[in-house]
């Protein structure tokens, strides 16, 4: 049986708590430094403002690599598919509660 924790992470500067497996707690670290490094490079390049448009070009980005990796066969996408859809579960439950301290 998977056990699952809550965590804090920090993404530019904004905290978000999330549940996530045991298991899975270090990819999830891995997603978040990602994340918030692209984001961070999006923002700093001084063409997108706002960080709900950051947030998409980031997104933008990342599929577009995920794209490029799948059709070079080098990516098991059903594993992927499954890490994002739990962390997207995760993020939708505790995202009301972040909006509330802005």
């Amino acid at each position: 049986m998977k056990t699952a924790a809550a965590m804090d992470v920090t993404i530019m500067g904004r905290e978000f708590r999330v549940t996530c497996p045991d298991e899975e707690r270090d990819e999830l670290l891995q997603a978040v430094t990602y994340l918030d490094g692209k984001m961070r490079e999006i923002r700093d390049s001084g063409k997108v403002v706002g960080s709900e448009r950051v947030a998409i070009m980031a997104a933008l980005n990342i599929t577009h690599e995920l794209l490029g990796a799948r059709k070079n066969g080098s990516f098991d996408m059903e594993d992927f598919k499954r890490r994002i859809d739990y962390m997207q579960a995760a993020l939708d439950a505790v995202m009301p509660e972040q909006d509330k301290l802005f």
